[in-house]
């Protein structure tokens, strides 16, 4: 299992500054990551640091509560888009689905995908502040809108991904859509329980953590 190739290396801090962007490219290049998953006033900055890799630029929207306006998401997923982003990670608004307000869910999600194109779009429930009814909703409103992945968590909210809520996940989308998996993933061994569960993406800002300890495992058991 390359696990680098689940990675998006994340940094997504209130205090990141270019320079931390710059790092974030070049240990994503050096580790062979999927993708850097970054806030969108640094797309155009990471993809030129990009330019002529396989490495993705990833960037979040409404983040990271996912309360503001739809026109706003769409505003700033158009941006990201022409800076440069290949993917798109959109923050659900968490208290329209508390209100039972699927309708307007689906029709935000529809409006940012269709704003980004054939650009991946994953949708953040955001599950620590989830039933397990809303996370199953959640999933499907996701899928009627469009979406190509649906993602467990911010890394702001007060929990991260749990094993049972992604096997909610799975259970009720894996067939359709792809799992990415965020928050509190700073291992090789949780990175690897989730996938073997059905997550296609780790969201993590210990993505280097991750794949050195493996290279260490594989050395271990090699010798």
């Amino acid at each position: 299992m390359n696990l680098n190739q689940y990675i998006d290396h994340t940094l997504l801090k209130a205090t990141t500054t270019p320079d931390d962007i710059i790092k974030l490219c070049n240990e994503a290049k050096k580790y062979n990551f999927y993708a850097v998953c970054i806030n969108s006033c640094y797309v155009l900055l990471a993809a030129n640091q990009l330019k002529n890799t396989d490495v993705k630029v990833a960037a979040v929207v409404g983040f990271p509560l996912g309360a503001s306006s739809c026109h706003a998401k769409v505003c700033e997923a158009e941006q990201c888009v022409k800076d440069g982003a290949d993917e798109i990670d959109m923050v659900l608004n968490v208290g329209l689905l508390k209100a039972k307000l699927h309708k307007s869910i689906r029709e935000e999600i529809s409006a940012v995908k269709e704003a980004i194109g054939s650009r991946i779009l994953k949708v953040i429930l955001e599950t620590c502040y989830l039933t397990d009814d809303e996370i199953k909703i959640s999933c499907q409103i996701a899928k009627r809108a469009g979406a190509d992945y649906v993602k467990t968590s911010t890394g702001f909210g007060t929990g991260g991904a749990t094993e049972h809520a992604v096997k909610i996940m799975v259970d009720e989308v894996g067939d359709i859509l792809k799992i990415k998996v965020s928050g509190g993933i700073k291992d090789a061994e949780t990175a690897k329980k989730y996938i073997e569960i059905g997550a296609n993406r780790i969201g993590t800002s210990s993505g280097i953590e991750i794949v050195t300890s493996k290279k260490e495992d594989t050395d271990e058991h090699t010798y």
